[in-house]
């Protein structure tokens, strides 16, 4: 496996991780906006990344529609006759657990990409004594 196959593997890693990042931050801030009543509502995810892996596409956010759940609050804008607000049923121990591992894989790719930048540098170093 040559040196710029490593990298490319490195930076495809936190390609991936960074729009993981993005779909939690996303779902973590929708979570508490009421969706209008002929709207549905969405959660994002990250789709793609095996297309990566061939060489196409990449990895890039869907949304994917999400159930809701109601609260009565008849002095909002957005509440249906009964003065119900729909919100996106999102598990925010979930999104908090893949922001967060997500952002460790984020962290652990850069310390693998920088390892090996370092070990190119010295090996250039080497061979330039």
């Amino acid at each position: 496996m040559s040196i710029e196959s490593i990298m490319d593997a490195t930076r495809a890693g936190l390609a991936y991780e960074r729009l993981r990042m993005e779909a939690a931050s996303r779902n973590i801030a929708s979570s508490n906006v009421p969706v209008p009543a002929n709207a549905t509502a969405t959660r994002a995810e990250v789709g793609g990344f095996s297309d990566r892996l061939g060489g196409d596409a990449g990895a890039r956010l869907l949304d994917q529609p999400v159930a809701t759940h109601a609260v009565h609050d008849p002095g909002n804008p957005l509440a249906d006759a009964d003065g119900m607000v729909r919100y996106p049923e999102m598990d925010l121990v979930d999104e908090m657990t893949a922001l967060m591992t997500a952002s460790r894989g984020y962290e652990a790719n850069v310390r693998a990409f920088n390892l090996l930048r370092g070990m190119v540098v010295k090996a250039f170093e080497i061979g330039a004594k």
